[in-house]
């Protein structure tokens, strides 16, 4: 058994509570998001609240639609997780005619203060009254940085305000949210996965419920070893971090990639094969990955549509995407001595156009994602041979829900995949 589920079952055992561990621990349970995508690590979320091991956890951190699922897992109704799969919850979330209106296509205002508050209610209270702390990240619009919301919530209101700045994607959301004076864009930004701001804040171990598929030494998604454990062992996704490093001299791939689309906003990409890149063990195929969001088919448009607007800015956006060509995962120069490509067309185009006016720190912080989310990824399958960390990926059979997707049949099957997923790692 892996550390981590062993010390998380010695709670269990032991009927160990929040707040008075007779352990030295801190465990922290960690959701990764990714728009609808976020479905898949809710049905891990809802197997663990079926499982009765949320107790077991110090900590829950959230990114992004993560931060929801997280806020949902600690409420007095952690059941309604399955909400996700419900058809209304995406058409509220996801509405392609509000282009035609000049309006955000993900409203996630809508959600979290009209539909949480009436057609299916949030109790709020009960999630800041969690024994469970409650860490919602952002990205802090003026510096770029990750940011533990936390520390900026004091009631339900500003806890609504918090769930929509974690969620709150440039373009597809709208315009930053602000929170105490302060204002935030989407999690994914800064710390898709959120592992560091754990780490930061002295997690002995870490669960991070991943809501989309590693990759094989070959690129195409891997088929872990057991049933939701990514590749082979430590040593052997290692070297298939190693291999895949290959994505990143096929980062031209994201930019020519054959992309289908249907109205739903669910999307298939289909990459142009490079050829074998460096070594560099840090660039991981979760790399290629990460770029999900920007290769969805809405991100696709949106990049279109932003073609024509004020060109005003681009000299700022070229020195960020001369920063993003340097900067390391932290901002502090190449991955390990290794250059760091250049990040994808689409979202260049971004910076340099609906994000023009916001600081170069966020625009770099957009630029450099990539790369500091394959360090991550590096830094989690070392701490996995370690026993301080554990990533539960979506099976093999996951369905191929975007970030965008709406289609409630892909949806439902993604929450249920990724529930059972989780149910037989624990189980077994």
């Amino acid at each position: 058994m892996h550390e981590v589920l062993r010390v998380i079952e010695e709670r269990v055992r032991s009927g160990s509570r929040p707040g008075h561990r007779n352990d030295p621990y801190r465990v922290a349970l960690s959701i990764e998001g990714g728009g609808m995508r976020g479905t898949v690590s809710a049905g891990m979320a809802l197997a663990l609240h079926e499982l009765g091991l949320v107790s077991a956890f110090d900590a829950v951190y959230g990114s992004s639609a993560g931060a929801i699922t997280g806020a949902w897992l600690l409420s007095a109704e952690p059941e309604k997780l399955l909400g996700w799969a419900d058809p209304d919850y995406a058409r509220t979330l996801i509405r392609w005619s509000s282009l035609l209106r000049g309006r955000p296509v993900v409203d996630v205002r809508a959600l979290i203060e009209e539909v949480y508050q009436t057609e299916f209610p949030m109790d709020f209270a009960s999630v800041l009254a969690s024994p469970v702390e409650y860490h919602p990240l952002g990205t802090d619009a003026e510096s770029g940085e990750s940011t533990d919301l936390r520390p900026l919530i004091a009631d339900p209101a500003e806890l609504r305000l918090a769930l929509r700045a974690s969620a709150s994607l440039p373009f597809l959301a709208g315009p930053a949210v602000e929170l105490r004076g302060r204002r935030f864009f989407d999690a994914g930004i800064a710390e898709s996965i959120p592992f560091r701001t754990p780490l930061d804040q002295d997690a002995t171990h870490i669960l991070i419920l991943r809501s989309r598929r590693p990759l094989a030494l070959d690129g195409s998604p891997s088929a872990p070893a057991g049933p939701a454990r990514s590749t082979g062992t430590a040593s052997d996704r290692r070297r298939s971090t190693a291999s895949a490093s290959a994505g990143w001299k096929r980062s031209a791939g994201w930019t020519r990639s054959s992309v289908s689309a249907n109205p739903t906003g669910s999307a298939s990409s289909t990459n142009s094969t490079g050829s074998t890149g460096s070594t560099e063990s840090t660039r991981s195929a979760e790399s290629t990955r990460s770029a999900g969001w920007k290769r969805s088919a809405g991100w696709r448009r949106s990049a279109g549509s932003t073609r024509s607007a004020d060109s005003t800015g681009s000299a700022d956006s070229t020195r960020a995407t001369g920063s993003a060509k340097s900067a390391g995962p932290t901002g502090s120069g190449a991955l390990n001595g290794a250059q760091v490509p250049r990040p994808p067309r689409s979202i260049r185009l971004l910076a340099r156009t609906t994000l023009r006016r916001e600081s170069l720190a966020l625009r770099t912080a957009l630029l450099t994602r990539p790369a500091r989310t394959a360090a991550d990824v590096a830094r989690i399958i070392a701490m996995e041979a370690e026993g301080k960390a554990l990533m539960i990926f979506p099976p093999p059979s996951v369905p191929p829900v975007s970030r965008l997707t709406t289609d409630p049949r892909l949806i439902g099957a993604a929450l249920e995949s990724g529930r059972q997923a989780t149910r037989d790692l624990l189980d077994s």
